[in-house]
């Protein structure tokens, strides 16, 4: 897999390069030169950073020279320092925004503290200032570097990334730190950059670099070489299909690539001019209205080039329809930042998943001193918090990422007393923004839609009697024991061993309960005939994955009309998640995961939700929202409008994927898995084939083919693994999507780490097709009835 030169002479890399110098330096240069708070940042300020009310000790921070990178040691630390790049950022709050800072407010006032938001589940740093100027400072230049990261072009995007990266590794490599690099320190560099390139290549590329023959590399030098390390031959072989003169794609050639390649039809038409007005960097190009390869490679690593269809990303889906006709972004034990047992309940842990689009949020009540209810895993040891504070960042966050309605599934275990104070801390907290009456003063006989609810929380509980009926006073109303019982005891609870318990519960709390009351689920047969739109019932998985084996059809019929919500099982003691497309399969609405758990379950919930402007409400198809489906997932071929689809995968090569194993010396032996998760018979992995030392730049020219039969309810799951032969694969990255949501072509997935966060620049670059699957059809004549009645 050498790198070939034929594409371009040094000289016109290097001048391409200038470009990104220029750029890159530019952007430095003014905030160092003209932004205060940026300068501020650059010369350094001494910062307590505080971890609880204990532990403040002083480190000393600044931004490097790149304007990319937090650099912080303690004065005592020697020559031991840490550094975390702006990218990683993703908020800045001011004030007693955390836990920690909440605890020391009286020490500190609010105008010197800030917290540091990272993405994913990396934890916060909450630091305080000596001066309430020095804490503006870092919070308003933070937040402008913050701005200007998110809002970069493709172009710069594209240059940055690999400039950081480089920099940073050049750093590492060249030992006596004289900014030359040997030929030595290059190999080393290689090593970092997760290649193990031909020695022989190498050598060659460093004396093309090299125009001084001084036998080491300079910055611009050093610039040259990676640019020439970096070329793309496949891309250039795409773009050297299409182009006439091999220079350039003019419009009809670019048109024509977009409508065999990327499958655009007559859109392509419109798009060509486009795309050349967006990503062409070239002046001359943009005037004869054609496209270098530059800007050929920046349109195919764009969000436009990517496998995700870009209308797709925004809000697009139908918000009128009834509640229970979409699938719902749902937290199971929101509040635990750990396992279940002896985890954290934080505050924190709610803003990370209301942050993440979550729209169902569980809140765990139980009896607390001082007259105060508390939330916390009951019967374990797991932290605890109040409920009023739960209350609190609810109103302050629940709308931030999307404003359609959030329900607050209650797991009541309190007295009526401080079930009262619950409801006057409901109230008064969340005022008007909790939904507390019927919407048009009418029994409805289905719910309202996510659009009528924007703005709105609704409390999921039990309640007193119904809508139609509302008893005065204090009354007992039997309990939901099968609601979330630990070990599965929900499911020994039959007619024949019924649950025993009951609770009082208080007026004022069941009076709060309006579109999402919590019942029993006494089968479908009952639920037909006697249930109403606005009652829901909670299943275990154990319980769920049960009925939907048994009566598929019956369950997604049932989710036509009502809502159901999924949670765990008890033994999952570790916080472990199961797999939510089995409930989906079956239109279950709330499928409630542990959000604070990486893996599998979770990529899928975000693949799912990454869709229809990560709102937290995806429409479900036509065929499960009509209340006379018989839809069932174990036989998808039986249901009207069956059209399965073949879908194609060739994984052509991997970019620049991160390493495993930070050892020296050590690099990734990369192989690809795609994954369909869908109905029973959709369910399907193949992968290719590993590539031994070399995570730069893989190259597999390999294909996948699958066969998928309820396209609306797939899954695809793109895993890159470090394949190794003695022991279980390393994880390296992944990306998940709705099959509906995947755009044919040529295209870039762009790789997000365990946590869900983006991984750049590491990527995959594949061609897709899709078409739909040849159905074998029997044709008999008609019978001799038949065609009297026709």
């Amino acid at each position: 897999h050498l790198l070939t030169l034929k594409t371009k002479s040094p000289e016109s890399l290097f001048q391409s390069d200038r470009g990104t110098l220029k750029c890159y330096g530019s952007l430095r240069n003014t905030d160092r030169l003209y932004d205060p708070h940026v300068k501020v940042m650059m010369a350094g300020s001494t910062l307590r950073k505080v971890k609880s009310r204990s532990w403040k000790k002083q480190r000393h921070f600044r931004l490097l020279e790149d304007g990319q990178t937090i650099w912080y040691k303690s004065r005592w630390a020697g020559r031991g320092h840490s550094t975390f790049s702006i990218s990683e950022l993703e908020v800045v709050r001011e004030g007693h925004q955390s836990e920690v800072l909440l605890s020391i407010a009286e020490e500190f006032p609010a105008d010197l503290c800030f917290t540091l938001v990272f993405h994913g589940r990396q934890g916060n740093l909450d630091l305080v200032a000596d001066t309430p100027e020095e804490a503006r400072a870092w919070i308003q230049g933070v937040r402008k570097l913050i701005h200007k990261t998110q809002t970069m072009d493709e172009k710069e995007r594209l240059d940055q990334y690999p400039l950081h990266r480089r920099r940073s590794l050049r750093s590492k490599a060249d030992k006596n730190k004289d900014g030359k690099m040997t030929f030595k320190e290059v190999r080393k560099l290689l090593k970092m950059m997760n290649v193990d390139m031909n020695e022989e290549h190498a050598l060659h590329l460093f004396t093309m670099a090299d125009k001084s023959d001084s036998g080491s590399l300079e910055i611009e030098q050093f610039v040259l070489f990676y640019k020439m390390l970096t070329q793309r031959d496949e891309v250039w072989k795409v773009f050297q299909d299409y182009s006439g003169d091999g220079e350039k794609l003019m419009l009809e050639e670019l048109e024509n690539f977009l409508k065999t390649e990327q499958q655009e039809g007559e859109q392509s038409v419109q798009h060509a001019p486009e795309l050349i007005d967006r990503y062409e960097p070239s002046d001359s190009a943009k005037k004869q209205g054609a496209m270098s390869f530059d800007g050929f490679q920046m349109y195919l690593c764009s969000q436009e080039g990517s496998i995700f269809k870009p209308e797709h990303r925004e809000l697009h889906q139908d918000m009128s329809q009834p509640l229970g006709h979409y699938f719902i972004s749902s937290s199971h034990n929101t509040y635990l930042l750990e396992d279940q047992l002896r985890g954290h309940s934080s505050l924190e842990a709610y803003i990370q998943a209301l942050k993440r689009g979550c729209r169902c949020v569980e809140v765990d009540c139980w009896e607390g001193g001082d007259g105060e209810p508390i939330v916390y895993h009951g019967h374990t040891l797991t932290s605890k918090i109040l409920f009023r504070d739960v209350i609190s960042t609810l109103k302050e966050y629940a709308f931030k990422t999307s404003d359609f309605p959030v329900i607050l599934s209650l797991e009541n275990h309190c007295g009526v007393e401080q079930q009262t104070v619950m409801a006057r801390h409901l109230s008064q907290i969340l005022g008007d923004t909790l939904l507390t009456t019927l919407l048009d003063g009418t029994i409805p006989q289905q719910l309202p839609s996510p659009q009528e609810l924007r703005g709105k929380i609704l409390l999921k509980a039990k309640k007193i009697g119904g809508l139609e009926v509302c008893p005065d006073g204090t009354l007992t109303d039997e309990v939901s024991d099968d609601e979330e019982m630990p070990n599965d005891e929900a499911e020994s609870a039959s007619a024949e061993n019924p649950p025993k318990s009951k609770s009082k519960l208080s007026r004022e709390l069941s009076d709060l309960v309006v579109y999402c009351k919590s019942v029993h689920f006494h089968g479908f047969e009952q639920a037909r005939s006697h249930g109403k739109c606005y009652e829901m019932s909670s299943f275990s998985e154990s319980k769920a994955k049960k009925l939907a084996k048994e009566a598929g059809a019956d369950f997604v019929q049932y989710n036509s009309r009502q809502l159901s919500r999924i949670y765990p099982s008890g033994l999952r003691t570790d916080s472990s998640n199961y797999n939510p497309q089995e409930m989906w399969s079956v239109g279950c609405q709330i499928v409630a995961l542990n959000f604070q758990t990486a893996g599998l379950e979770m990529d899928l919930n975000d693949g799912l939700f990454r869709q229809n402007g990560r709102c937290g409400f995806v429409l479900k198809p036509d065929f499960m929202r009509d209340g006379h489906t018989r839809f069932s997932p174990e036989k998808p071929e039986e249901r009207q409008g069956y059209k399965p689809r073949r879908l194609s995968i060739q994984v052509i090569s991997g970019q620049q994927l991160p390493k495993v194993n930070q050892k020296e010396g050590s690099i990734v032996d990369p192989l690809v898995r795609v994954e369909i998760y869908g109905v029973p018979q959709d369910q399907s992995k193949e992968e290719t084939s590993h590539i031994n030392n070399n995570g730069f730049n893989p190259v597999w020219n390999e294909t996948l083919n699958f066969v998928i039969h309820v396209p609306e309810l797939a899954l695809v799951r793109f895993v890159v693994e470090d394949y190794d032969k003695a022991s279980r694969n390393d994880f390296i990255g992944q990306f998940t999507l709705p099959f509906t949501c995947v755009q044919p072509g040529y295209r870039h997935i762009h790789l997000l780490s365990k946590d869900g966060t983006a991984i750049p620049p590491s990527s995959l670059f594949v061609n897709i097709r899709h078409k739909p699957e040849m159905l074998l059809c029997l044709h008999f004549p008609p019978m001799k009835d038949e065609l009297s009645m026709h």
